[in-house]
């Protein structure tokens, strides 16, 4: 198991909170609380060592050329592709932009 944590600068403050998914099914979970300041924060953890890289390139290009909501995400993976976390991470703010 690997705990890793990456922050981004946001521009907006959320208010909504969500959890989608769940590490049986797709093999990830997402909670998405309102965060702290101007940032989104960001903490995994993993089943997979040694992945760093492959979610700090998975989060540029999810994050690329878009406004950020100032969130604290928790993700608890076990093995996900990178498509299942892009649409966990759709689905929570998604979520949230509807509360």
């Amino acid at each position: 198991m690997e705990t890793l944590t990456f922050e981004y600068p946001a521009a907006t403050t959320a208010r909504g909170r969500t959890l989608v998914g769940c590490v049986s099914s797709g093999d990830l979970e997402v909670l998405i609380e309102p965060g702290h300041s101007a940032k989104l924060e960001i903490q995994v953890v993993t089943s997979v060592n040694g992945s760093a890289a492959r979610w700090e390139q998975l989060f540029r290009r999810l994050f690329a050329d878009r406004q950020l909501p100032a969130v604290k995400i928790d993700i608890h993976d076990f093995g996900a592709t990178p498509g299942v976390v892009r649409l966990r991470l759709e689905q929570g703010f998604e979520e949230i932009a509807h509360d």
